[in-house]
C-alpha cells in the first residue's frame, strides 16, 4: 500500500496528472485478467476483446 500512496504523490509533486488515466487502466485490465484465472465468467470476458 505505500508504493501506491508514493506513486500519489509522485503524480502530486510532478504534476504528472496525466498518467491518472493510464493507471487506472492498467487497474481495470489487471483485475479482468484476475477475474478470468479459471473463472467460470472467462469465455465471455475474452469476446469482449
Amino acid at each position: 500500500m505505500s508504493f501506491v500512496t508514493e506513486l500519489l504523490a509522485f503524480l502530486k509533486a510532478r504534476k504528472k496528472y496525466w498518467l491518472v488515466p493510464v493507471l487506472v487502466m492498467l487497474a481495470i485490465f489487471g483485475g479482468l485478467v484476475l477475474l478470468t484465472q479459471g473463472s467460470v465468467v472467462a469465455p465471455f470476458i475474452y469476446t469482449l476483446f
